[in-house]
């Protein structure tokens, strides 16, 4: 064969072999493995919906260097929440701090049966037991509410046993002295402002989209105040003091701060989540704390101290080791 032919094949073969090999990248990305996670929330009128959509934006921002991609979903609350983590159906949920004390500890609906592998990760925003009434049906205490159509939260929800324990800490029995309902709170607005109801609680972050669109409808709305909880805080750690700024809702016909008591909504795993995407996700909240803040008013009051508290469940490793290494234990 022609030396020179001979040469000029063996240059076009190398060559070919070079361009059919991945790059030192595509290497990397191709056998980096990717790990997908979900974080239930709530109902979209809620501020868990977007404080899920808060945490997987941040955090989506640092794919390619973890190796996370995080999407959020809609659900019925926090019961769903963490059965659902517990299942496995769910990698992550916002869980009311009761709800993960009442898990954890074997109580309501895990009556006899704790949740031994729920884990803390970092609490948010405060929620409070909010009641809202029509003015027309002349509720002005929580005592007003006998003999009254209330909603009082679907079945799988935080808010329903918040309610339910406002009622009886003010000597209603919600299953004969109310007309209860037990619908979701997306629909409670609507069922107000159409008179089919006289009031509702909702367990919420304010400012509420769901507030919001009660207080500005054409039937007159105010909140009813929740005083009688010096007992009940006593009794249920998990619960503080909370009140509702007037000026949030100028539509309603309070013209001072309504007193109420409160949770705080928590950010939930399982022991079996592994540490490396726990502390990634913790690690990107922390570190970019104030665009988190910026994300929703209802952040506006949390601090990096205050994300600490208000948890039951031991906290996952990973967690930890991102608190230990930014100074927070």
């Amino acid at each position: 064969m022609n030396r020179w032919l001979f040469l000029s094949m063996v240059v076009l073969f190398t060559v070919a072999i070079g361009c059919s090999q991945p790059s030192d990248k595509e290497t990397t990305d191709t056998r980096k493995k990717i790990t997908f996670v979900t974080i239930g929330t709530g109902d979209i009128t809620g501020v868990y919906y977007p404080t899920g959509g808060a945490i997987a934006k941040i955090v989506n921002k640092k794919r390619e260097a973890y190796g996370i991609r995080t999407t959020v979903e809609a659900t019925i609350g926090s019961v769903y929440n963490v059965n659902a983590i517990m299942t496995g159906d769910l990698e992550f949920g916002i869980v009311q701090s009761d709800r993960q004390y009442q898990a954890i500890n074997g109580m309501k609906e895990w009556d006899g049966d704790p949740q031994a592998d729920l884990r803390a990760v970092f609490s948010i925003h405060p929620e409070s037991v909010t009641l809202l009434a029509a003015v027309d049906a002349d509720i002005k205490t929580i005592s007003d509410l006998k003999g009254k159509r209330v909603n009082i939260g679907n079945p799988g929800s935080g808010q329903r046993g918040n309610a339910i324990d406002a009622l009886e800490a003010a000597g209603i029995n919600w299953q004969t002295d109310i007309k209860a309902k037990s619908v979701e709170a997306a629909k409670a607005p609507g069922l107000l402002l159409d008179k089919e109801i006289d009031a509702f609680f909702y367990t919420v972050g304010h400012p509420s989209s769901a507030f919001k669109e009660a207080t500005s409808g054409h039937r007159p709305t105010r909140f009813v105040a929740i005083t009688e909880t010096g007992e009940l805080i006593r009794k249920f750690p998990y619960y503080a003091k909370s009140y509702i700024p007037a000026g949030l809702y100028p539509g309603a016909a309070n013209e001072e701060d309504n007193p109420t008591f409160g949770v705080k909504a928590t950010f939930c795993t399982s022991a079996k989540m592994p540490d490396e995407v726990v502390y990634a996700i913790t690690k990107e909240v922390f570190e970019n704390f104030e665009e988190f803040k910026r994300l929703h008013p209802a952040y506006q009051v949390i601090t990096k101290k205050s994300m600490l508290e208000g948890l039951s469940a031991p906290l996952h490793p990973g967690a930890v080791r991102y608190y230990k290494e930014a100074g927070l234990m």
